[in-house]
């Protein structure tokens, strides 16, 4: 989880369902991006009330150390 995924404007249209309460929300917040062997990586989403309940994990870019 980052600052940024917290304080940002949600992006419209985007609904994602939340890792605690398995609800539904508009303003889904990334928590953490799980690794494929083949595909893309999925990324699990809270609700801005659950989001910092989630132990935070890597989320796409986070790790990233090429410049």
């Amino acid at each position: 989880m980052t600052r940024d995924g917290l304080t940002l404007r949600p992006t419209f249209g985007h609904v994602a369902m939340c890792v605690v309460c398995h609800e539904n929300t508009k303003a889904p917040v990334p928590v953490r991006d799980i690794p494929s062997t083949s595909g893309p990586e999925t990324t699990l989403y809270a609700c801005p009330d659950h989001a910092a309940e989630v132990s935070p994990g890597p989320i796409l870019g986070e790790l990233d150390t090429r410049p």
